[in-house]
């Protein structure tokens, strides 16, 4: 069932019960769809569950939930433009009820998955009509009453009232349901009686006296007849086949190699063809006698797939039949057959290896089956119709086709189809439209790729410039900058701050470009080594000025750990830089621990800088650090030393600007 049905009950339980019942509702079912698409297929089954939830939840009845969900679609369909197609089907309410299957074969192209019951008009006076309704739904009958009602109400101006005549497995369904004990398919057959003012209908469509000219006319010759329309066929009381036109004969002929072609007229009409719409009807007189408005679906029923047939219709000796049992139709027909097979005769070794070729179906390379390269199924659409001159009903058809490719499967050309109808321009309408289609199609993959190349490269862009920001502006912050925040400075009540210089790089009084790049080398290598060992968000990347690196542990992200992570940080980089043996190569190492305030500051190549005492003094315990060395301050000696950390007393040390201070050494971390 498409989801456009559930769509229309959700959007009205919402409306009429509010959305805390909708909730309600989905969780008794166990409906794990927030939303429906439109054109999404869901189990059957949860439109008789939503009604049984509703009818709990609600105190209605099961019955009146359905019939409220058929008229929530009615209104609901209304938005996507349905309701004109409902309207253009006839002046009159009955008129609709005529054309629903019809309705119903159209919406195949726009929902080709859609499973559409079968509804005929069987029966009309002036207080209403008769419609029989056949489903392979279960639990759906009170939904089609919901649905009547609402369509002769809103597009009609009726009032209706609608009741069950006869029903056969009709049942509630859903999870309250009776269980279905048979392995085969249920067919739903209702028939109901639909109340309401019919009697302008009955006085302009039924109840009309011929004109004294129309019952002057001459009869018409079948022949004739049968010759303006070459798919035609006639049958009797019997249902068995009288006469017949001569394009149908001709077809019958080509997909059944060896039948008598004779054997056509006489056969039962079921004998030759299988009846696809309406589904499940009675192939009687008068039960067709009552269908004159419905459009009928007949497939022939075929015995062989290629053309042989017209070969095997010639191997019979037609010198012995009574020509006068031949009508003209039947006649062409065997002429036709006669001059394909001169036309069209292969050698015995061209058609002994195209049969075994039809005997092997399976692939050995695939283990699937082949596609069928014979003729497809013929399908014939039209009407049934009683002929009171010659006390018979002639169905009045042509065949189904959409395209040449679908002209050519099954065996027929344009000189084939009716010439006085829209069915050779339609053909040709539709394989110009398919061709139109492709291109379109292909133009539209083609925009497909490359925009699904340019979003690609536009998310690689977007990383690659994200990546650049992070590298220059925490994530945080690049966050808030992202939103149009302002660059608002934020105070941190204790950070530690590392300050690392790299030594003996350069040599200031050189005036050699060798020896420059040289150390340009050399201290990538080292800040390359130090980035390397900088953990997200325990210690972050200040900037690099010179040959001083700069880190802080505690901002933007506060960390209650900063000076261990600090430490840390110091010892890896000493064992890292010492491991790459570089010639000459030092570095020293300051921290000290306290407040800072922090922000982004510029405009072009704006930089997250840290500002405060507490930055001052931990560059001076880098300057006044040895190589090789990691000189703490008071303050944060105390906090690591509580945790384990290792030190050693260096003793008061003259800071520019401080005055003697006391320092130590960082050894190792704790055990």
């Amino acid at each position: 069932m498409y989801g456009m049905l559930y769509e229309s009950v959700q959007h009205y339980i919402q409306k009429e019960y509010g959305v805390e019942m909708w909730k309600k509702i989905c969780q008794i079912v166990d409906c794990k769809h927030n939303s429906f698409k439109t054109h999404q297929i869901y189990p059957d089954k949860m439109m008789p569950d939503f009604a049984a939830a509703l009818s709990a939840c609600s105190g209605e009845s099961f019955d009146f939930c359905m019939n409220f969900f058929g008229k929530c679609f009615v209104r609901f369909f209304t938005n996507f433009g349905y309701d004109k197609m409902i309207r253009s089907t006839g002046r009159y309410f009955c008129d609709f009820l005529q054309s629903i299957d019809n309705i119903h074969l159209q919406m195949r192209f726009t929902y080709p998955k859609m499973k559409s019951p079968s509804m005929q008009l069987t029966n009309m006076d002036d207080n209403g009509a008769v419609i029989l309704y056949r489903s392979g739904r279960t639990g759906m009958s009170k939904y089609l009453i919901g649905q009547m009602t609402e369509v002769a109400k809103e597009f009609y101006g009726l009032d209706m009232t609608a009741y069950v005549l006869e029903s056969q497995n009709d049942i509630c369904g859903g999870t309250a349901g009776p269980i279905k004990l048979s392995e085969g398919p249920m067919t739903v057959i209702v028939k109901y009686r639909l109340d309401f003012d019919n009697r302008d209908y009955m006085a302009k469509r039924v109840n009309v006296v011929a004109h004294p000219s129309q019952l002057k006319m001459p009869s018409v010759d079948l022949n004739v007849f049968l010759e303006l329309f070459p798919f035609t066929i006639v049958l009797n009381h019997d249902m068995k086949i009288t006469l017949a036109g001569e394009k149908i004969i001709e077809t019958w002929i080509l997909h059944n190699p060896g039948v008598n072609p004779k054997s056509f007229i006489g056969s039962h009409i079921l004998e030759l063809f299988k009846c696809r719409r309406p589904k499940d009807t009675k192939i009687d007189w008068e039960t067709i006698h009552q269908m004159r408005t419905v459009l009928f679906e007949f497939e022939l029923i075929r015995t062989g797939h290629n053309r042989a047939a017209y070969d095997a219709a010639l191997n019979f000796d037609y010198d012995t039949l009574d020509d006068a049992s031949l009508n003209e139709a039947q006649t062409m027909a065997l002429a036709s057959a006669q001059e394909f097979s001169v036309e069209h005769a292969k050698d015995d070794e061209a058609a002994a290896a195209a049969a075994a070729a039809t005997k092997d179906e399976i692939d050995p390379a695939t283990g699937q089956r082949r596609p069928s390269v014979g003729l497809r199924s013929i399908l014939l659409k039209g009407q049934m119709f009683y002929i009171k001159d010659v006390d018979s009903l002639i169905f009045l058809c042509s065949p189904l086709i959409e395209n040449l490719d679908e002209l050519h499967g099954i065996g027929l050309y344009l000189n084939d189809l009716n010439p006085h109808g829209l069915s050779r321009e339609l053909v040709m309408a539709g394989w110009q439209h398919c061709s139109k289609l492709e291109i379109l199609f292909e133009k539209e993959e083609q925009r497909s790729d490359e925009l699904e190349k340019s979003l690609e490269l536009a998310d690689s862009w977007k990383r690659q410039g994200d990546d650049l920001l992070y590298s220059m502006i925490p994530r945080p912050i690049a966050e808030r900058m992202r939103k149009s925040e302002e660059h608002v400075c934020q105070s941190f009540e204790e950070v530690s701050v590392i300050f690392i210089e790299v030594l003996n790089v350069y040599d200031s009084g050189s005036n050699n470009i060798q020896d420059a790049m040289q150390a340009v080398t050399t201290l990538n290598k080292v800040f390359s080594a130090l980035d390397e060992e900088i953990i997200s968000p325990f210690v972050y990347k200040v900037e690099t000025v010179g040959m001083v690196y700069m880190a802080v542990s505690g901002a933007p992200d506060v960390n209650p750990l900063h000076a261990e992570h600090a430490c840390d940080l110091s010892l890896r980089v000493m064992k890292k830089v010492k491991a790459h043996a570089l010639p000459g190569v030092a570095i020293r190492v300051g921290i000290n621990s306290g407040p800072v305030v922090a922000g982004v500051v510029g405009q072009k190549v704006p930089r997250y800088c840290l500002f405060g005492d507490t930055v001052n003094t931990a560059s001076r315990m880098e300057s006044s650090s040895d190589p090789w060395k990691i000189q703490l301050s008071n303050y944060t000696a105390k906090k690591v030393r509580k945790v384990g950390y290792k030190l050693e007393l260096r003793g008061f040390v003259k800071v520019k600007g401080k005055g003697e201070m006391e320092t130590f050494w960082l050894l190792e971390g704790p055990e």
